[in-house]
């Protein structure tokens, strides 16, 4: 594919959902920012939301409209000023994620995809189900010119179906390790001191970190547990193996749930009851000095403005040390049955979303869309420092990592999986013998699986 990269000027900072991305099926945006929304309409026709004949308009169904939409927008104006100047893309916004997932469920069992948009927004952890389970929905996308290559092989996979692409890849899920640089150095560390390390030697600094500055150096939503899932991704290792739960003989799980025992017990990991707590009060609150999560999270982290400058991000430690790498949360565009024009459909999704630089700067700076291409992610846009994280340049450092996130198998049950290992952590802290719960946990899973 002959791909135009161009470069745009970061004219302001980034501004992005809080969660636009994340493993919720409900989509919460940050505050602050005004998003590119022009053209943008609520809801959904109950007629049809394709395009009609004109030959140059598709409809796209989005959620989010300080995240997707401006990302989506960025699209059409690059499309639009350089390949068609007659393209249009009418987004019809949705109020969140699991709306798109609902149509494609009446769509599929009345069988009947008159209802669908041209294209549609999809989680990228939920694909494969509605794929399998409607088969007819979506349209391959084997024969669009872009080079698969250039994604990180970890986020094509999901919108991969027995070697087939269905979909194109949008934003980067790749999780970061931020830490308040300002309180490490305190304590005699640097970011430097915390790539590539051990969660023992982590464990270690964050006792020392606690004690001197009551701060902890790491939390996570108790309830939404997704720190079993990253840790396990780190190692390479899945919570499924051959399509059934693997947790109680999982050795990598088990000696992470250990980890994260530890952690609790030694004030180094905070568990909040929700969301919120983890949000509002662990980060905004400024009880934390790091933060691992999708890079989604940066937006929420930028909102205490005192401590701009205050923060870098690396990798994520291992067992065994060196460097981790993982990702959570994410989505891709997909071409529905309904679509009456493919050929143009893929040719607008192939040159922007493809590889377009001038898409992606635009995206990151209207919405803070990380992109998942490598070779957007080094453009002039991607390479600039960002204040708050004490001039580092982020972007192109977590299109870096995205690169090298190990492939490990997923599960329709993702997200059931996350609930119930959560829960067998809760109930460990609180005393109850490890093995007993994580048992409980993946004969619950099983039970819920119909295994």
């Amino acid at each position: 594919m002959k791909k135009k990269l161009l470069s745009a000027l970061l004219a302001t900072a980034m501004t992005a959902a809080l969660l636009a991305g994340c493993g919720s099926s409900e989509s919460a945006t940050a505050e602050g920012g005004e998003a590119q929304t022009e053209g943008a309409s609520e809801g959904a026709s109950s007629e049809g939301a394709a395009s009609e004949a004109g030959e140059n308009k598709l409809t796209v169904y989005a959620w989010d409209a300080n995240f997707n939409i401006p990302a989506l927008q960025a699209a059409a104006d690059d499309y639009k000023a350089n390949v068609d100047s007659e393209f249009e893309l009418e987004i019809i916004e949705q109020s969140q994620s699991s709306d798109i997932e609902n149509a494609i469920t009446l769509a599929g069992s009345a069988g009947d995809y008159s209802t669908l948009p041209d294209i549609v927004l999809f989680q990228d952890h939920w694909f494969h189900k509605y794929q399998k389970d409607y088969p007819d929905a979506f349209v391959p996308v084997d024969d669009a010119e872009v080079d698969w290559n250039d994604f990180g092989a970890e986020k094509l996979s999901y919108s991969v179906v027995d070697g087939t692409p269905y979909g194109f890849p949008v934003d980067n899920g790749t999780v970061i390790f931020a830490y308040r640089v300002d309180l490490l150095e305190e304590c005699g560390y640097t970011i430097d001191d915390m790539t590539g390390i051990s969660w023992a030697d982590f464990i270690k600094i964050g006792e020392e970190v606690y004690n001197k500055t009551g701060k902890y150096l790491l939390c996570m939503d108790g309830d939404g547990n997704d720190l079993i899932y990253m840790m396990l991704q780190a190692e390479g290792e899945s919570q499924f193996k051959d399509g059934k739960p693997y947790i109680t003989e999982n050795g990598t799980l088990v000696e992470i749930i250990g980890v994260i025992e530890e952690m609790l017990d030694k004030n180094v990991l905070y568990l909040t009851n929700d969301w919120s707590g983890y949000t509002n009060q662990a980060i905004l609150g400024d009880m934390v000095a790091g933060v691992m999560n999708g890079n989604w999270i940066i937006p929420t982290i930028s909102q205490v403005e005192e401590n701009s400058g205050k923060w870098e991000i690396t990798s994520l430690p291992t067992l065994n040390g060196g460097e981790g790498y993982a990702s959570n949360g994410g989505s891709s565009l997909y071409i529905t049955a309904n679509c009456k024009n493919v050929d143009l459909a893929k040719k607008f999704l192939s040159y922007t979303f493809g590889g377009s630089a001038a898409t992606y700067d635009a995206a990151l700076t209207n919405g803070g869309v990380i992109t998942c291409c490598v070779s957007a992610g080094q453009s002039d846009v991607y390479n600039q420092g960002v204040a708050y994280f004490n001039d580092q340049p982020i972007y192109a450092k977590i299109v870096e990592m995205g690169a090298n996130v190990p492939i490990v198998e997923q599960s329709d049950y993702h997200y059931t999986c996350r609930t119930q290992i959560a829960a067998a952590v809760i109930n460990i802290h609180n005393g109850a013998d490890t093995m007993t719960a994580l048992q409980e946990a993946e004969d619950q899973l099983n039970f819920e699986m119909g295994n």
